[in-house]
């Protein structure tokens, strides 16, 4: 009887405040991830109240630009870590999810579309089936993906109905050489590793999740994944990640921020107009091409 009254307390909660969280998350995605965490928090009373202190802001061209103001309280010293000296983030339970996946039990988020990426579903090219037989060489067998098959997803989004978050200057690592104007992600594309015994993978990042998207303390910080409904997950990732490290559903797997000249060449570097192997080859190809057409042209 109780934990039906939570569980109605939590409906009414959702469908009351939907106009109002609609306006404050980037897409149905976050959404829909915004209900599920709203049910956890009824279920399990697991979140806690984060202090933080205030972000200056500034206006610059169309849009304001946050600029790192005071310090937050209890962020850890890797926030400012540089090229390898990201720490690993250890037996961290890692689920599987796919883009075209349709919603489930515990997975209330249909993946046709990403937090940053309304057409992702179109954008890779068709359903990046999980079933092992229809799968070959790390990618589906019926077409060639035209984004990279090695993929991830954190708990956390720096945007947040339309406009970068007043935290993200300051808990990102990067932030500052990567922001370009309000509103636009950061985290798009990141690489990370992803180890598991003596495999290591590579993957870039193109989702939030599992279930949240506001968790900067443990995806930046110190701090352990929440308890959520798949077993404290924190980390999900494609099935072309699952089949490189050998994961069944659940593994816990070790999981550590890169920069991309730490990524060495793998299946990861084969697929993908957002991969960054990708574009470097084809840069390096135009630049051969005019080398090449400027030397015919010198010649005749």
């Amino acid at each position: 009887m109780r934990l039906s009254l939570v569980l109605s307390v939590c409906v009414v909660a959702v469908v009351g405040g939907k106009a109002l969280a609609q306006s404050q998350y980037e897409s149905s995605t976050d959404f829909a991830k915004y209900a599920m965490k709203l049910r956890e928090n009824a279920l399990l009373k697991i979140e806690p109240k984060v202090i933080m202190s205030p972000t200056k802001t500034v206006f610059s061209g169309d849009g304001p630009r946050y600029m790192t103001g005071p310090s937050l309280m209890g962020r850890g010293a890797e926030l400012s870590g540089g090229p390898g000296r990201y720490s690993w983030k250890l037996g961290i339970v890692t689920t599987i999810f796919w883009i075209g996946e349709r919603p489930s039990g515990n997975n209330p988020v249909p993946n046709d579309r990403s937090s940053w990426d309304k057409n992702w579903f179109y954008s890779y090219g068709g359903y990046d089936t999980p079933d092992p037989g229809g799968r070959r060489n790390f990618i589906p067998v019926n077409f060639v993906p035209r984004q990279n098959p090695f993929y991830f997803a954190l708990p956390y989004n720096d945007v947040e109905g339309g406009h970068t978050k007043p935290e993200a200057s300051q808990v990102i690592p990067w932030f500052k050489h990567a922001f370009a104007r309000d509103g636009q992600t950061v985290l798009k594309g990141r690489w990370i590793a992803i180890r598991r015994g003596s495999r290591v993978c590579y993957a870039q990042w193109e989702d939030c999740g599992p279930f949240r998207t506001d968790h900067w303390q443990y995806v930046f910080g110190n701090e352990r994944p929440r308890p959520n409904l798949n077993q404290g997950a924190g980390l999900d990732v494609s099935p072309a990640v699952r089949d490189y490290l050998g994961l069944g559903n659940k593994d816990a797997t070790d999981w550590r921020f890169v920069e991309f000249r730490e990524v060495p060449p793998g299946p990861w570097a084969m697929y993908g107009e957002n991969n960054t192997f990708v574009l470097l080859r084809r840069q390096s190809n135009e630049r051969f091409a005019r080398r090449m057409f400027s030397k015919t042209e010198s010649n005749e």
